[in-house]
């Protein structure tokens, strides 16, 4: 759902951020008394590091289109990026324009992020890596990022023809200014200037980090590739992909391979051809990493511009002030996404795909309807980043079997435990905020059991409205799985420790599938002990039955729910047997994974599972037991 009006909670939001920017400027000055007592004569009068004081360049016009490239692949890198693109959200006046290079998993996740978040005046354009790496794929590349941290080298021949101009940033850059200033920085360029970059704030290309160091040739201190402005047109002019190849090869000659990736090779470029190059202000690439000499770049400079981790380390990074700059990249990290679906008023721009019809619906609801809130979270879209933790695809297997189930912050705790009993695949929706999701992300990390678990998914649909929705959540989790059937469970049970392989085999057994509709009901069975010893068998199952120690679900509250199951019957079975849909009926269920969608009209509690169980019977022959 688009966001009504929330001038309150924007309000808060714009403070925290305010406060945060003029905490930059004191701690600005406090840097500057700090350089100035220890002696430290910063940059000298040519130093690049220093922020540049000239003539500002004019903004870019009134809505013009500003496009922003990026390659992202994997899980990490997709949770990086929304970081990113809600620090250029927060201070945007201008329409974006996203070209994400993305490996598979990359694009499946922000596809679906950028679909659902529905934020105005924003397209996204995905391209695909794998099509681009046996461009890059014979250079040796020794930087963690790997093939990925070489592609921003192909970009002029990967992006569109018509493109001309674009900036170009690493997934580790967050903002602290609109964009647009930088976009602006793009009329300080020459006629033969086409790649602006900020100078590299270390002394890596200088050679004398440590002995026997022998980095690729720079001009002077070399330039940094995190943040680049590329005028893609000149390149393309100029023959920038013939350009780049013979100055790799012939590097590569008596270089081993590049350390820093990409930048490596631009640098070499750029020292033999320095007429290619516009120097940024420091501002602009304010680099954390190892050996950083960035304080003389912020030290001096009135305010900062973009922020770049640009360390193996990341937010671990040792620096005297990392812990300013991270509280910096904490606030966009726990920011609510949902408050920068906000509009671009002064440019009026295509709503995104469903807006405008979101809007009417919503215009028509009586605020003094009973049912007001149900209705308006019906018609709420939620965020929703798929896989939010690295996962392994299960290997194909016919029987398969998929456990399906959705939670919210409160039942994390039950996660170990049904990792302990549940073997087999899982795929779990979680209803989270922003900031609750990076500590469900430091949950994870670290509990040991957990974090051994890569055949896991996990699913974040982010928090919104009062309602719970349900079975929203079950379709985000059901629609993720990957496995030909699955077991549609709640994520207050704990399956008994042989089910995923009992399972399988009835599968195959029953000859379920194209042959055969059906579905498999499991007995559930509960406690009211805190302590409890979890039974591994059938038999030791009734022994705590008939001890008073176990009930059948929700025997005392509402036995209809699960009465067609026929659990007098069970006890005696050794063999599935047939069972018959009666009104009421909610039993937990295994079926093919195209089965049908959970209704999302149901929010809250109550009745959810029982309207879908009535829609698998009428589809189903009968469901088997």
């Amino acid at each position: 759902m688009l966001p009504r009006g929330r001038p309150r909670a924007l309000g808060a939001a714009a403070l925290l951020l305010l406060l945060l920017l003029l905490g930059f400027l004191l701690f600005d000055g406090r840097l500057r008394r700090a350089a100035a007592l220890d002696g430290d004569p910063g940059a000298g009068p040519g130093d690049h590091n220093r922020s540049d004081c000239g003539p500002q360049p004019p903004p870019p016009p009134k809505c013009e289109l500003l496009h922003v490239a990026i390659v992202c692949a994997g899980h990490n890198s997709s949770r990086d990026v929304i970081t990113l693109v809600k620090s250029m959200l927060f201070y945007r006046k201008n329409p974006l324009h996203l070209h994400l290079v993305t490996d598979a998993v990359a694009r499946n996740i922000l596809e679906t992020l950028f679909h659902t978040w529905m934020v105005p005046a924003v397209r996204v354009s995905f391209y695909h890596a794998d099509q681009l790496k046996p461009q890059v794929s014979w250079i040796p590349n020794k930087h963690y990022s790997g093939l990925y941290g070489l592609m921003k080298l192909v970009l002029p021949s990967a992006l569109p023809a018509e493109l001309a101009r674009v900036i170009v940033l690493d997934t580790d850059v967050t903002f602290a200014s609109d964009i647009s200033e930088l976009w602006a920085l793009f009329a300080h360029f020459s006629d033969t200037q086409a790649i602006g970059l900020v100078e590299n704030q270390s002394d890596w290309y200088l050679g004398n980090l440590w002995k026997n160091h022998r980095p690729w040739p720079a001009l002077g201190r070399g330039f940094n590739t995190g943040v680049i402005l590329l005028r893609l047109d000149r390149l393309r002019q100029a023959g920038w992909e013939q350009m780049w190849r013979l100055t790799a090869r012939r590097e590569l000659l008596s270089l081993p391979a590049t350390s820093l990736a990409d930048q490596d090779i631009f640098n070499a470029v750029i020292k033999e051809h320095p007429g290619l190059v516009q120097r940024l202000p420091c501002v602009w690439n304010v680099q954390l990493s190892d050996h950083t000499l960035a304080e003389r770049c912020y030290s001096e400079a009135s305010d900062l511009k973009v922020i770049h981790w640009n360390s193996p380390k990341k937010l671990r990074v040792k620096n005297k002030h990392v812990e300013f700059f991270r509280n910096f990249y904490l606030t966009f990290l726990e920011y609510d996404g949902n408050l920068l679906r906000r509009e671009l008023f002064v440019c009026p721009s295509q709503p995104p795909p469903g807006a405008e019809q979101l809007q009417q619906a919503l215009a028509q609801l009586d605020e003094e309807d009973p049912c007001f809130e149900f209705r308006q979270q019906q018609l709420t879209v939620h965020r929703v980043h798929v896989t939010f933790l690295p996962h392994e695809p299960p290997p194909p297997r016919p029987h398969d079997v998929t456990l399906v189930a959705q939670l919210s912050m409160d039942r994390l705790q039950m996660l170990e435990a049904l990792c302990r009993h549940w073997p087999g695949p899982m795929s779990l929706a979680l209803y989270l905020t922003d900031a609750e999701a990076q500590q469900f992300l430091h949950f994870v990390e670290a509990s040991p059991v957990l974090a051994a678990r890569q055949d896991v998914a996990y699913h974040v649909v982010y928090r919104e409205g009062p309602l719970y929705p349900v079975n929203q959540l079950r379709n985000v989790a059901l629609a993720q799985a990957l496995t030909p059937y699955v077991f549609l469970s709640d994520i207050d049970f704990l399956p008994a420790y042989s089910l995923y392989d009992y399972l399988r085999a009835s599968i195959e057994q029953l000859g379920l599938g194209s042959r055969r509709k059906a579905a498999l009901v499991v007995p559930a069975f509960e406690t009211l002990r805190y302590r409890f010893s979890f039974p591994h068998s059938k038999v030791e199952l009734l022994a705590l039955l008939d001890a008073g120690t176990l009930y059948t679900f929700r025997y005392h509250e509402w036995p209809r729910g699960h009465a067609p199951t026929d659990y007098a019957r069970w006890r005696e079975a050794q063999a599935p047997y047939r069972v018959q849909w009666a009104a009421n009926y909610e039993p937990y269920v295994v079926v093919p994974r195209d089965c049908p969608r959970y209704d999302p009209r149901f929010v809250g509690f109550g009745w959810n599972k029982v309207a879908h169980i009535v829609e698998l019977d009428a589809q189903l022959s009968g469901a088997t037991g």
